[in-house]
């Protein structure tokens, strides 16, 4: 079938122009010439949306998203409620059920919309998984170029898998189609809807951030993979000289990126995996990295891919008084948040020079998860065994610094189950007990590793060297920390099972209490967090889903 006749099928497109699987340079310059929008909150919505710097074509591409949407817009995301999913799906504020019922004549509106407006759409077909026995096709259908440019970057090509177009997911994006919730069932006047019966994404409205076209792909991953038994994952993962690879759970600003970039390990990638009875594989060709505040001698890859050809910088502001096209990317103030503090670079795997081959690897030998206590009272390292990894799994507990946050004076508990929360799209249970299970069958270790605060919370203790935190994780991944190597203490408040000793660590951190000079005031403290693990428990009912409390 043509791909005319299958939009037309699939989506209701008819007479339209399709520019289908241009090539990067095509891309960013239909980018400068077409992409259109909101840029300024006051703006109109016809400024440019994608700029060229002093690089031009041999350099990244600057984009603009609508500034009511720097982050995926979690609040008018959604799913179609069809009956053989609603009972399956983890409904929750940032994941809401859609009536079937608005879902198919809201997509018969968009269609007439794109039909009438008889403008050319970019059409770019990908895979999302490495591995073919999952991988699934991913066809996106939007108006903007950038859009398209940044699935090429982000996705996996030439995967070979059987009968594509029975597998095929499409996502169409359009930002010129303004919702009516009276009128279509939406929530504001955008939205992300994803349709599981159908295989269809649709993003509509003021939705323009770049991550939505890969955060939607892999809410779908989340809901796939579970029903063949296998297990997406919210994390980074490397592979060592010997084979022995390693996965790192964490949410933002835990180190999952950093950590998992070893100079001595290949990257097997940095945030979207699965675990499948073949071992571990991204679920990506790219990555999508923070850039606020970036330390360019730590980040060496991310700040090389800043000028490579065809990466996309999103909401990085331009100096004052400097045109982009003035410009070399490497003097862009990264510090500068005034767009937003989610500022991103998307960059192709190829940009890193150490990525396993196929960006797959073995199964791993040791699970991570990581926190950054900004309480101050977590050991920086701790042994779990099968019911505590369940229990930290679901929790997902990280915590926000004072003063990140209008209002926030102290630090702050973060929980977010399965470290991803939002794009989870069955119930954190199920995900837990798969973990479990390939832990049990391929006998991998895990440990909580702390990447936070000692001595004090935030504002009074430092935080744990990067230094220490690497021999902690190199020794884990040696098989040092294994209960055979090293002598264990429990935790009387978190019940967590801390080494006594580690290579290149002073012993006297790894108890946390130690490294406190009051320690009424620290167990205080660790009495408070150990609080906040078991209201999070209770509020959440993971008791009603069969995880064990452990504290």
């Amino acid at each position: 079938m043509s791909l005319n006749a299958e939009l037309k099928q699939t989506l209701g497109l008819d007479g339209l122009e399709y520019r289908h699987n241009l090539g990067k340079d095509e891309l960013f310059r239909e980018a400068l010439a077409n992409d259109r929008g909101r840029i300024r909150a006051d703006g109109p919505d016809d400024e440019p949306k994608a700029y060229e710097t002093a690089l031009g074509l041999g350099g990244p591409l600057v984009y603009y998203s609508d500034p009511s949407c720097t982050g995926r817009p979690v609040q008018d995301t959604f799913a179609v409620a069809w009956p053989e999913i609603v009972d399956k799906v983890w409904w929750k504020s940032d994941f809401q059920q859609f009536a079937p019922e608005h879902f198919e004549p809201l997509l018969e509106r968009v269609a007439a919309h794109l039909n009438e407006r008889s403008r050319h759409l970019y059409v770019q077909d990908v895979y999302c998984g490495w591995d073919p026995v999952y991988a699934v096709p991913y066809r996106f259908v939007g108006e903007f170029a950038t859009h398209a440019l940044f699935a090429k970057n982000m996705f996996a090509d030439g995967v070979d898998v059987k009968n594509p177009d029975d597998k095929r997911w499409t996502l169409l994006n359009v930002p010129s189609f303004h919702c009516d919730p009276e009128r279509d069932g939406t929530k504001s006047n955008r939205a992300v809807i994803i349709d599981i019966r159908n295989r269809i994404g649709l993003v509509l409205g003021r939705a323009d951030y770049c991550g939505v076209v890969k955060k939607t792909m892999f809410t779908v991953m989340n809901y796939m993979l579970p029903e063949m038994g296998e297990m997406p994952m919210h994390c980074s993962a490397n592979v060592g000289a010997r084979g022995d690879g390693a996965i790192l759970f964490g949410l933002s600003g835990t180190g999952k990126t950093t950590l998992s970039a070893d100079p001595d390990r290949e990257l097997i990638g940095d945030d979207e995996h699965a675990w499948t009875e073949d071992g571990v594989s991204n679920f990506e060709g790219g990555c999508y990295a923070k850039l606020i505040d970036l330390d360019k001698e730590a980040e060496p890859v991310i700040a090389g891919a800043l000028s490579t050809p065809g990466c996309v910088i999103e909401n990085v502001p331009p100096l004052p008084g400097k045109a982009l096209t003035d410009t070399d990317p490497q003097d862009l103030d990264l510090t500068d948040g005034s767009i937003t503090e989610n500022t991103r670079l998307s960059y192709p795997l190829s940009a890193n020079p150490n990525v396993a081959d196929g960006a797959r690897g073995p199964h791993p030998e040791t699970i991570v998860l990581l926190t950054a206590d900004a309480f101050g009272v977590l050991p920086p390292v701790s042994l779990l065994d099968t019911k505590d990894v369940m229990y930290h799994f679901v929790s997902g507990f990280t915590s926000k610094l004072a003063g990140t946050e209008v209002g926030v004076t102290e630090p702050k508990a973060a929980f977010s189950a399965c470290f991803g929360a939002p794009f989870m799209a069955q119930k954190p249970s199920v995900y837990a007990e798969i973990l479990a299970e390939k832990m049990r069958t391929h006998k991998a270790r895990c440990i909580l590793l702390n990447t936070g605060w000692s001595g004090g919370p935030h504002g009074v203790g430092k935080r744990i060297s990067i230094k220490h935190t690497r021999a902690l994780l190199n020794a884990a991944l040696a098989g040092d920390l294994d209960p055979e190597n090293t002598e264990y203490e429990n935790h009387p408040i978190f019940n967590l099972a801390m080494p006594k000793s580690c290579p290149d660590v002073p012993s006297e951190i790894l108890n946390p209490r130690n490294t406190w000079d009051d320690k009424a005031a620290y167990d205080r403290q660790a009495e408070k967090l150990r609080d906040m693990f078991r209201e999070n428990y209770k509020t959440k009912g993971f008791d009603q889903l069969g995880i064990e409390a452990v504290m």
